[in-house]
């Protein structure tokens, strides 16, 4: 199995209002792909709670069968909708680590 994180800053020109409605909409987004795409098998996205000694603001925490479903996942056409339009238009800064269990 393998873990998929990421963190993302938002785009500091979004109001807090905004801000709010994008981490919710990133969340809705990543965490409706379980049971679409093949292989995925765990999605957790952490928007609440934040303390202050965060330098970002969203986090996915995500659960997949294997290396080679972690790259259909990069690729597969329900993500990348998600990617498109709920969280690349937003960030300004990603961090990515991938590892085995």
């Amino acid at each position: 199995m393998v873990k998929h994180i990421i963190l993302w800053t938002l785009d500091q020109k979004l109001s807090e209002i905004q801000k709010e409605e994008v981490k919710k909409g990133i969340k809705e987004g990543l965490e409706s792909l379980c049971g679409v795409v093949p292989g995925l098998l765990d999605v957790k996205v952490i928007i609440d709670g934040r303390l202050s000694s965060s330098n970002c603001d969203v986090m996915l925490d995500s659960t997949l069968e294997s290396e080679e479903a972690l790259k259909g996942y990069a690729i597969h056409p329900a993500h990348v909708k998600v990617a498109d339009t709920k969280v690349r238009p937003y960030t300004i800064g990603r961090t990515c680590l991938d590892y085995e269990i």
